[in-house]
């Protein structure tokens, strides 16, 4: 996702970098909609720095016994009173948005046994987390 954004970055003045942990356990997920839910979040995150640039920070870390997935950006922010409703299908903040990038992102990650959610940054900006499980059950779906 990072070479497939970095000219729309480029474009914004939105430099991306990566804070990625080591030696992260492997976890079993359909790749294609990992790669949506990524996709979704940190074209919210350069759009969000349109008019002044910013740095976007994709992270991974493991945390409680799961992979945690992060997108911080430097932009505009969420007004905390929102953050529910951000999640809502039909919910957009954004004058061409649908409302069901973050609906589906969110059920994507709830698919997997995850969870998704948004904090405000000190300073500029907003984060999104997600979680994922690093062990598959015998009642997931994505069992071969």
């Amino acid at each position: 996702m990072l070479m497939l954004l970095n000219g729309e970055a480029c474009r914004l003045s939105v430099a991306m970098r990566t804070d990625l942990g080591a030696e992260l356990p492997k976890i079993m997920v359909d790749r294609v909609q990992l790669q949506q839910v990524f996709m979704n979040l940190m074209l919210n995150a350069i759009e969000a720095m349109k008019d002044a640039g910013g740095e976007l920070t994709v992270k991974s870390e493991l945390q409680d016994g799961h992979l945690q997935f992060s997108v911080s950006d430097t932009g505009v922010g969420l007004p905390t009173e929102k953050m529910d409703l951000i999640f809502s299908a039909f919910y957009t903040t954004k004058p061409q948005g649908s409302g069901m990038g973050l609906a589906i992102s969110r059920s994507i990650v709830e698919s997997h046994g995850g969870q998704l959610w948004a904090t405000a940054n000190d300073g500029r900006g907003a984060t999104f987390h997600f979680t994922l499980p690093t062990h598959v059950t015998e009642s997931s779906p994505l069992l071969a």
